[in-house]
């Protein structure tokens, strides 16, 4: 037990809690099972051990972590080692990658053995993260009626000048922004060039990792996208090798042209996919990993069952990974307003406009002399602008949705 201590106190003891993602506070830490799920890169991991550095702080040895991926359990359960734990008086285990959990049954998979943990050691509190494709697992332990999930998104324009050290800005409510955009605009940029920071950020900001190698974070993002469509999306559903082709393939169709207005009927001729079923089924395996948003007109019932109207990349950053910044710059604009809104509103596409949040508001989004033509007659609509530090009116400035989280 020593060897699983000393594991996990080397770990915990090397994270840096100098810069807390939005998430850490939102998290009711006092629940018994949480769930963190998000997209790798994002900082899932870097989450859970500053919490188990706080809880350790208090209270020595009261919180474990272990990756799940490690070698330590090749052999052994969770199980076993969790009861373990709990005679020596830990309280949080932190489990990380459960997706990456090597089975110890045929009919008894890392989610059946947290259920069994959570129904034995009450005292125990778990938490897990995995990656956003667990979302598609059919798990053999329901966990549903007792978990609590959380997704992580990548760095919002807000935090990346907190963990740039370009000035510490609150968090805004999508109605405080809407009301009140001119006075908080004007605030921010009285302290900051604005600009040129949301220029970086577009370009490098998504993953916090930027900062550990700047020379090779697209490398590193080329390199996430092969390991999600190669290994995360194979580890929680039963596709082939050909398959995880097709998906690649896939991408780069959607990527080409994003934002991707679907044909199905020329990209199942294109993959050689027979039926339209198995094409839906593809781009949800793609979007459930948050390489891609798929949004629709209508509200959406079951999503995998239903053609998306337009297809963005998941986040602005592979439009440079991938060297797909031509004349792009609309698209750029739109993916950027996407990625930040997503997070915590439903957006879909109006019949005017480009995106309605929440079935309320709508916007269009454009350059800095874009007009007010396609939604003047429409209520709660604004115009989002790129290149204007501040708006006035229903003129907004692009960057400022990036202050929503």
């Amino acid at each position: 037990m020593q060897t699983i201590f000393n594991y996990s106190n080397t770990i915990i003891t090397k994270a840096n809690t100098g810069f807390k993602r939005y998430l850490f506070h939102k998290i009711n830490w006092k629940t018994r099972l949480i769930e963190i799920l998000g997209a790798r890169g994002v900082g899932k991991t870097t989450l859970m051990l500053q919490k188990a550095k706080q809880l350790n702080a208090v209270k020595p040895n009261q919180a474990v972590y272990l990756s799940l991926d490690d070698k330590l359990l090749y052999t052994n359960s969770i199980v076993d080692l969790a009861e373990e734990l709990d005679k020596y008086g830990v309280r949080y285990l932190f489990l990380d990658e459960v997706h990456k959990y090597p089975p110890k049954h045929k009919d008894y998979d890392w989610s059946a053995e947290i259920k069994n943990i959570y129904d034995r050691f009450p005292s125990l509190r778990i938490i897990y993260s995995g990656s956003s494709v667990l979302k598609l697992y059919k798990a053999q332990g329901d966990l549903s009626r007792r978990k609590s999930t959380y997704r992580l998104a990548g760095l919002s324009f807000r935090e990346y000048l907190t963990l740039n050290r370009a000035g510490t800005f609150k968090a805004l409510s999508l109605n405080d922004l809407l009301d009140n955009h001119q006075e908080i605009t004007s605030g921010i940029t009285k302290k900051i060039k604005i600009i040129p920071h949301f220029k970086n950020y577009l370009e490098t900001g998504y993953f916090p990792f930027h900062r550990e190698d700047p020379s090779s974070y697209y490398n590193r993002l080329n390199s996430i996208l092969n390991v999600v469509i190669e290994t995360d999306i194979p580890s929680v559903s039963d596709i082939s090798f050909e398959t995880s082709m097709k998906l690649k393939k896939l991408l780069a169709a959607i990527a080409s042209t994003a934002p991707y207005v679907p044909n199905l009927v020329n990209l199942r001729k294109e993959l050689f996919i027979t039926d339209q079923r198995t094409l839906l089924k593809y781009l949800d395996f793609l979007e459930k990993a948050e390489v891609v948003s798929a949004l629709t007109q209508k509200a959406r019932g079951n999503k995998i069952m239903q053609k998306p109207d337009k297809i963005y990349l998941g986040n602005t950053n592979f439009f440079y990974s991938l060297d797909l910044t031509g004349e792009v710059s609309g698209t750029i604009r739109e993916t950027f307003f996407n990625s930040q809104l997503n997070v915590d509103h439903q957006l879909r596409l109006p019949p005017d406009g480009d995106f309605i949040a929440d079935n309320r508001f709508t916007f269009e989004i454009g350059g800095r002399n874009k007009t007010s033509k396609q939604i003047r007659d429409l209520k709660n609509a604004f115009l989002v602008l790129d290149d204007i530090e501040n708006g006035i009116s229903n003129r907004i400035p692009l960057w400022l949705f990036g202050f929503l989280y």
